[in-house]
């Protein structure tokens, strides 16, 4: 389905533009209707509401975080909808879960975070495998954000890449199931087992 086809142009002096040159000026145009909007390096991704496995294990995440960060008074935990835009790579994204350390905390009444947070975590839909996995991949890894973790409700897994100092490019931290404690490097000392963010079975 094209553009196009999904929003009816409110200003034919205007036509929204194709896959490759969408700019924030564009998405600001868009309607609210409820599903999310992201920009990556000029394509447009919408996703719809997510799922009720997508939510529980993003609230348990989020908790889990909100926790560590207060006791260690290390930062924010921030969920979305909430813009991030990632200079000259995407505009805006809306990570499912973010951290941003202490000495980066946004200043009260911030629309929009620019810059890359200090860890994203994203929930995979069964509609968001190739953006989460491959494309948002590409583009945290290439603006900095330390650390990445995708979550699949579906294999109840959750795998963690690190971005170390002066490199480019990911490394696996690791993946863990079940009874497995995820660890982090960015969330120093937070532990806790990973069958514990999933909707139980």
């Amino acid at each position: 389905m094209s553009v196009t086809d999904m929003f009816p142009l409110t200003d034919e002096a205007h036509p929204w533009p194709k896959q490759g040159d969408w700019t924030y000026e564009d998405y600001l145009r868009l309607p609210d209707d409820g599903r999310r909007y992201e920009i990556i390096q000029g394509v447009l991704y919408v996703a719809n509401a997510p799922s009720y496995d997508h939510q529980f294990s993003v609230l348990k995440i989020a908790t889990k975080f909100e926790v560590w960060a207060e006791t260690q008074k290390a930062g924010v935990v921030i969920t979305a909808p909430f813009e991030v835009h990632l200079p000259g790579i995407a505009k805006p994204v809306q990570p499912d879960i973010l951290f941003i350390a202490k000495k980066r905390i946004p200043t009260p009444g911030t629309q929009i975070f620019e810059g890359a947070p200090d860890l994203i975590v994203e929930v995979l839909s069964p509609g968001s495998l190739r953006l989460d996995q491959h494309v948002k991949f590409g583009a945290y890894e290439q603006a900095g954000v330390r650390e990445y973790w995708i979550v699949d409700p579906k294999t109840r897994a959750i795998t963690v890449y690190s971005l170390p100092e002066n490199s480019p490019e990911y490394i696996l931290l690791g993946q863990f199931t079940g009874n497995e404690a995820v660890q982090s490097r960015v969330l120093e000392g937070l532990s806790f087992v990973a069958s514990a963010v999933f909707v139980p079975q």
